[in-house]
């Protein structure tokens, strides 16, 4: 096996990605208001922190009340790095989880996990409310609240330029409607893998949001309330956390193990690989010219969402191809080597 090969050739020949999925950053970072700095109040914001990171990392309302999670809920302080507190606004503790003794804690309690590399969603974000119709952009202050709650979730969140074209297109009709085709000509300049339509209205003093999300060729939609704005943005965005995380998240053991392939490998193509398949705990097989083999922990379904953040390609399971000269091994022992069960191109 040359490793070495492979990545010197991916030097040679650095082609950009189309992959538009984002590894979040902040995962295992999360802020949590207090009304003032006591003890108490410190240790019921630590609870709601790790209440946050579970459902970030899960995806999963249930995961709260394993019985695995028993001890670390009780003391989270053994998976706790640092915490502090930011004046805001609002003044809220930070609380700094350490990702290493994270995992393996919520993998201890046999928890499926979703791993830091997410899917990039592009936010339709209409908001009606006594001051008049909005449709939030990137560069308004409107964006903050939904730039929080985006964090706060784990989701990878980008917003639209705002202008007066795509004010036209994104009408409360359309941002309702089941039909994503309005929104999708005007989404194509921002490259996000996914699209969120949201229509935001504040009633009777309080807010209520009818969403729509698209992601590959599936549609998930949902209704939610709020008291107020940034309430409702981040009732969105846990609802759209947890659709999504089923596809994602990986649970080891549960799936088994299988092989997989991926030809048309390169450098960069290798490093956007290896981000990819961190939550199937993938382990390098062999490489075999400008293909790649994983031993890797997930179900097929797991591991073909994942691999379309990339835009890989499914392709029918071939045998594999013998060695380049000069490379450990022969030809014969790769033709006996185990078959891959699944394989992809870029």
């Amino acid at each position: 096996m040359r490793l070495c090969k492979l990545l010197f050739a991916g030097v040679l020949s650095v082609l950009s990605l189309a992959s538009q999925a984002q590894t979040v950053k902040g995962l295992y970072q999360v802020r949590e208001p207090v009304s003032n700095q006591t003890p108490q109040e410190r240790d019921q914001a630590t609870q709601r922190a790790l209440d946050t990171l579970v459902l970030r990392l899960t995806g999963d309302p249930k995961a709260l009340q394993s019985p695995g999670l028993a001890a670390l809920r009780k003391d989270p302080q053994q998976i706790i790095s640092q915490y502090g507190y930011d004046a805001g606004p609002p003044e809220s503790l930070q609380v700094e989880f350490d990702p290493a003794s994270t995992d393996r804690a919520l993998r201890q309690a046999g928890l499926a996990l979703w791993g830091a590399n997410r899917p990039s969603i592009l936010g339709w974000w209409l908001n009606d409310s006594t001051e008049g119709s909005n449709l939030v952009g990137d560069g308004q202050s409107s964006a903050e609240p939904l730039r929080r709650a985006a964090q706060h979730r784990g989701l990878p969140l980008r917003l639209p330029l705002a202008d007066l074209s795509e004010q036209l297109v994104a009408t409360a009709p359309n941002l309702e409607g089941n039909d994503s085709t309005p929104l999708r000509s005007a989404s194509e300049r921002y490259g996000a893998d996914g699209l969120l339509a949201v229509h935001a209205r504040e009633e009777g003093g309080s807010w209520q949001a009818k969403w729509h999300l698209w992601l590959g060729d599936q549609h998930e939609q949902g209704s939610v309330q709020g008291a107020d704005s940034a309430a409702v943005a981040d009732a969105v965005l846990l609802a759209v956390s947890e659709r999504l995380a089923p596809r994602f998240a990986s649970k080891p053991g549960a799936s088994g193990e299988q092989l997989l392939e991926v030809q048309g490998m390169n450098l960069e193509r290798y490093a956007a690989l290896g981000r990819l398949l961190e939550p199937f705990g993938a382990r390098l097989q062999r490489v075999v010219g400008d293909r790649i083999v994983y031993r890797v922990n997930g179900s097929s379904e797991q591991l073909r969402a994942q691999l379309s953040l990339a835009k890989l390609q499914e392709v029918p399971v071939t045998a594999p191809a013998p060695l380049p000269p000069g490379a450990e091994g022969t030809p014969a022992a790769v033709t006996a080597a185990p078959k891959a069960q699944l394989s992809f191109r870029w």
